[in-house]
């Protein structure tokens, strides 16, 4: 069975840095996107960042030119890393990886639990 392990989330004040963590794991093929969403009550959920196994990223516009997305492929694992966090970055961040289970091409996306970051003025 395929998984999305989020880490990294948690309580920080305003300006600082974080770094959120999310590993693949089980069995299946490969893993072709990755990205990180966030959500707050109420509200749908917004793109962050993603990034294709080939390292082409495209950003959202609720942390861009703060945020940074990267993966490691032998790791199965993306990253995000926000700067100079805000108090509206507060909201719990999902990771999403579309997976391709077998050799033959089916494909499905994957969420994981969310991970809950808290921004502090």
């Amino acid at each position: 069975q395929v998984q999305l392990v989020e880490s990294g989330g948690g309580l920080v004040q305003a300006g600082e840095s974080l770094r959120l963590s999310c590993r693949a794991s089980g069995i299946f093929f490969k893993i072709n996107d990755m990205g990180w969403y966030r959500q707050t009550p109420g509200q749908e959920r917004e793109l962050v960042a993603a990034i294709t196994r080939g390292g082409v990223i495209n950003y959202g516009d609720s942390a861009k030119g703060r945020s940074t997305i990267s993966r490691d492929n032998a790791k199965n694992t993306v990253y995000l890393q926000i700067n100079s966090l805000k108090p509206d970055d507060t909201a719990v961040y999902y990771c999403n990886a579309n997976i391709q289970l077998w050799s033959s091409g089916y494909s499905r996306d994957y969420w994981g639990q969310g991970t809950q970051v808290t921004v502090s003025s």
